[in-house]
């Protein structure tokens, strides 16, 4: 017995040992060399040659960057069939839905092909190849150019790859930088447009928990829709045609019934956004203080707002469901991120391998010469911050806060041709703003943007250095005493861009001397030559920025002589390889990996925003009427954690199991870890994810749309 013993704790110590996520969002073209023996050693049976390969069909092509790579896609049938995350289709959702048809609220289902809604916009981009052409790009460049010079000649170099691999060929080509400009990649792409929503389910599932529980575990949240990808009848990409036919791709995932166990191999493909992990003390400091301060105070102002309003009708629900979702996302994040990054002491970290890189600079005299003047070039940058205030004011309080100067803003080329006599050109001006009302005014309501407006020029004027405020703000001062609520209220009684009657009156008869007088118009432009400003001056501090990142990178790789480092997340296809495992968040508690639908009736609260639940749900899981989706438990799971790398547009990657099967959709990260685009922490990190089998349950059991599921290959 004892010895029975002894053996077990061996064995769960070697597991223990070999089950750590590799940290890293790496390229999938070069996983045959850099991590694939890794992967076989903690259960993927798949070759490098099945996730990546350009001479045939492998996981690569099954994975697809939505709308350019917001979010995250994987093709699920041979007809199309694509699964996402809810609120990666939540704009979708919300366009389409309304009083009488509220898919936000009741869900929609289409069992019929002609049944599926179009979404002018909404893109789907396969990755043909990627291609290492850092050589290229650099074959004539030297440490003796200036960085003009250099600038220049990787422009020159770029533009003639990206020419010669489009040919005639239809794709995309675009280059890519990566390690700060370190290494550079072809990235040879194509992309479909014409993506119809297939279903979706009620909010109260794809969203349940909503603010409340965003970035948090444990999570019961169904988050997934369906859309379906349509080409010409000759399988190319096509703007939306009734005689449009769904795309066959060249691979889909197969779907386990199976579910996963603590440790079982889990591998994420998406399209990761943005990472800055090679970023140094200061640049955290300014992330936490700056940057994520002024979103947080900005967003907050304007998100009560918006929420009094969603609450006082169904109407101005739907209305601003959609806008108050993208603010609230990353407005909680930012105040996530902050937590993390001091509980985890990164600034430490951080300070501590720039110690170490100063000392091994200082040991040889080549190197004092090429990195010696680094670290100061790059703390020197962020020591002047009156002008990345009033940038990060500008972004979140001017042209992200309100909508009408950025609606203003569409008029601009209007109003410079309506001083000339292009009537052709003036006419598909107006066409074009015409065209836009429908949708801008069906989502908008001139109160609640009056009331974002004024606290909005109210912060900034309260924030920002005078030197960088917009010429309009010394009318304010003037003219309305600094009252910020009387100017915003003067301001959408003259514009014509708060009414859409007095919009399509003026659109039928447009006059330069209208929108010169235009107090919205004058407002943008005030705000845009401002910003030229700041722009200006941030260049005087940052103008050798990027040379001093480029060499920071390049030194601190050849310091540690890591030939398998990974470079950040920029929105290009990346995989990441962990297993399915809970987490210790703090001391003395556990989270165990997976939720179950016990949690919808243990959470919910009847009539509540982010708490509300179908009755038909819970009526069901009292039946225990779960299908072949259960686990062998019995019991049905909702959704589960791996400690896979991801970011923002990871959203709505697929988890596949070691043969290469989808077990769940990613679709969050975890409160804790929030400092992870910044430093990755392997203990807390996680990846939370919805269980494909509650997916197929919402789809088949509860919504009744079992064909759907039907061309889908299942794996029992």
């Amino acid at each position: 017995m004892k010895n029975r013993v002894i053996v077990s704790l061996l064995l769960a110590f070697v597991l223990s040992v070999n089950v750590k996520a590799d940290e890293g969002m790496w390229l999938p073209s070069l996983v045959g060399k850099l991590n694939i023996e890794k992967m076989n050693a903690i259960g993927c049976k798949l070759s490098a040659e099945q996730i990546y390969s350009i001479n045939q069909s492998s996981l690569k092509d099954a994975v697809v960057a939505l709308d350019r790579g917001s979010c995250t896609a994987e093709m699920v049938s041979a007809d199309g069939l694509l699964l996402t995350n809810h609120h990666c289709g939540f704009g979708e959702i919300q366009a389409h839905s309304s009083v009488d048809h509220d898919y936000l609220r009741d869900g929609f289902w289409a069992l019929n092909r002609e049944d599926e809604l179009p979404n002018p916009g909404k893109t789907v981009t396969f990755l043909v190849r990627m291609e290492d052409v850092t050589d290229q790009v650099l074959k004539d460049v030297t440490d003796k150019l200036d960085d003009q010079t250099r600038s220049s000649k990787v422009r020159e170099e770029i533009a003639k790859i990206e020419r010669e691999a489009k040919g005639s060929t239809g794709y995309e080509t675009r280059v890519r930088s990566l390690f700060e400009s370190n290494k550079y990649f072809l990235f040879v792409t194509q992309t479909f447009k014409d993506i119809r929503l297939v279903g979706t389910p009620p909010q109260s599932i794809g969203k349940f928990g909503g603010e409340t529980d965003n970035w948090m575990w444990p999570r019961h949240t169904g988050d997934f829709s369906m859309f379906r990808v349509y080409c010409s009848p000759d399988g190319k990409p096509a703007d939306y045609s009734p005689q449009n036919v769904p795309y066959h791709p060249k691979h889909f995932l197969p779907i386990s019934l199976k579910g996963s166990e603590k440790n079982d191999f889990a591998m994420v493909m998406g399209y990761p956004g943005t990472t800055t992990r090679y970023r140094t003390s200061n640049e955290v400091k300014y992330t936490m203080e700056v940057v994520n301060e002024i979103r947080v105070n900005a967003r907050e102002a304007k998100l009560n707002i918006i929420r009094d309003y969603m609450a006082s009708s169904q109407k101005a629900r739907i209305q601003y469901a959609s806008k108050f979702s993208r603010s609230a996302n990353y407005y909680k994040y930012s105040i996530g991120q902050n937590k993390g990054l001091a509980a985890l002491n990164v600034i430490g970290k951080k300070e501590a391998i720039e110690t170490d890189f100063r000392s091994w600079v200082n040991q040889n005299g080549e190197r004092k010469e090429k990195y010696g003047a680094v670290l100061d070039s790059i703390n020197g940058a962020f020591t002047s911050r009156d002008e990345k205030i009033a940038l990060e004011y500008t972004r979140e309080a001017l042209l992200h806060g309100g909508e009408i100067f950025t609606f203003a803003a569409k008029a601009s080329t209007l109003k410079d041709l309506l001083k000339g006599t292009d009537k052709e050109k003036i006419e598909a001006a107006v066409k074009e703003l015409k065209g836009s009302l429908p949708d801008y005014f069906k989502d908008y309501n001139a109160g609640v943007d009056q009331k974002v407006i004024a606290v909005l020029l109210k912060m900034y004027a309260q924030k920002v250095n005078a030197k960088y405020k917009p010429t309009f703000f010394g009318e304010i001062e003037q003219k309305y005493k600094g009252d910020f609520d009387a100017y915003s209220k003067k301001l959408f009684e003259k514009t014509i861009f708060a009414d859409q009657e007095k919009l399509e009156s003026f659109l039928k008869n447009p006059s330069a001397k209208v929108l010169n007088k235009d107090m919205a118009i004058s407002a943008m432009q005030s705000i845009l030559d401002m910003s030229y400003t700041i722009s200006r001056d941030l260049s005087r501090t940052t103008g050798k920025l990027d040379r001093a990142r480029r060499l920071f990178v390049e030194g601190i790789t050849e310091m540690n002589g890591d030939k398998s480092a990974y470079p950040d997340a920029n929105s290009t296809m990346r995989l990441t390889y962990g297993v399915v495992n809970g987490y210790a968040p703090r001391d003395a508690a556990y989270y165990d990996y997976f939720t179950t639908l016990k949690g919808y009736e243990e959470k919910g609260i009847r009539g509540d925003a982010d708490f509300d639940y179908p009755q038909r749900l819970i009526d069901m899981y009292h039946e225990k009427d779960f299908g072949p989706y259960a686990d062998k438990d019995g019991t049905l799971h909702t959704c589960f954690t791996s400690n896979n790398d991801i970011t923002g547009g990871n959203s709505g990657s697929p988890v596949v199991n070691g043969a290469g099967e989808l077990i769940g959709i990613a679709f969050d990260g975890n409160w804790e870890a929030m400092s992870g685009d910044i430093a990755y922490e392997p203990e807390l990190q996680k990846c939370i994810n919805v269980d494909i089998r509650f997916v197929l349950w919402t789809i088949d059991k509860y919504a009744g749309a079992g064909k759907l599921v039907n061309e889908m290959k299942l794996i029992r």
